[in-house]
C-alpha cells in the first residue's frame, strides 16, 4: 500500500472531521444525545460521502469550473434524497429521531469540503476510500459523544448533558482529549524517527569503513 492510500485510509481518524477539522459541529452536538442517533446519522452521512465522492471524482474533468459548486450540491442532494426516502420508509423510529437533520446533510461542511478538497482532485478509488474514512471518522465521533451523553443522562441522571449546552461542553472536552492523544502519538513517532536517523550509519562513514 503506497503512502497516499494509507494516509487517505487513516485520514478519518488522524484528521477526524469532527475533533480535528471541526466540521459538522451543528448536527454533531444536536444529534449525539444517544448512541442510536449517532449511528443513524453517521451511517447516513457516510453513504452520502462515499457516493458523492465517487460521482464527483468520475465527473471531475467534465464539470466546468464555473459551476462546480452548484453541480456538487446537486449530486450531494440526490444521494441525500435517497437516504431520506429509505429512512422514512424502512426506519420510521430513526426518522422521527433524526429525520429533520437528514436533509441538512446537503449543507454539511464535511461533504462539500471533501468534494472540493479531495474528490475533485483524485481518482475514483482514492475518493471512495476518503469518503469511507471520513464517514467512519464522523460516525465514530457521534457514537463516542452519544455514548458519553447517554451514560451521563441515563445512568448518572445528569440530564443537563442532553441539552445543547451540555453537548457543547462534552464536545469541547472530548475534542481536547482527542487532540492531546493524537499530538502525543505524533510526537512519539517523530522522536522515534529522529532517533533512528541518528543511529543510522551515514553514507560517508560506510565508505570509510570499506
Amino acid at each position: 500500500m503506497d503512502k497516499k492510500t494509507k494516509d487517505t485510509l487513516l485520514g478519518g481518524i488522524i484528521n477526524n472531521p469532527v475533533f480535528v477539522l471541526v466540521l459538522g459541529t451543528c448536527p454533531t452536538i444536536a444529534k449525539s444525545t444517544n448512541i442510536s442517533n449517532g449511528i443513524g446519522l453517521g451511517l447516513a452521512t457516510l453513504f452520502v460521502l462515499l457516493c458523492s465522492n465517487v460521482f464527483i471524482s468520475l465527473l471531475r474533468k467534465t464539470i466546468p469550473g464555473e459551476v462546480r459548486l452548484p453541480a456538487y450540491i446537486v449530486i450531494i442532494a440526490t444521494f441525500v434524497t435517497v437516504v431520506q426516502l429509505f429512512v422514512a420508509k424502512f426506519l420510521p423510529d430513526l426518522d422521527k429521531s433524526i429525520g429533520a437533520f437528514i436533509p441538512l446533510i446537503v449543507v454539511n461542511c464535511i461533504i462539500l469540503g471533501r468534494a472540493e478538497a479531495f474528490a475533485a482532485k483524485n481518482n475514483v478509488l482514492l475518493s471512495a476510500i476518503d469518503g469511507v474514512s471520513m464517514g467512519l471518522g464522523f460516525t465514530l465521533a457521534l457514537i463516542l459523544l452519544g455514548a458519553i451523553r447517554q451514560f451521563l443522562s441515563e445512568v448518572c441522571k445528569l440530564t443537563f448533558f442532553v441539552s445543547s449546552a451540555g453537548g457543547f461542553m462534552i464536545f469541547g472536552l472530548v475534542m481536547a482529549a482527542f487532540n492531546y492523544v493524537i499530538t502525543a502519538i505524533n510526537n512519539k513517532a517523530f522522536s522515534k524517527k529522529v532517533l533512528l536517523d541518528m543511529k543510522a550509519p551515514k553514507a560517508e562513514d560506510v565508505k570509510e569503513a570499506e
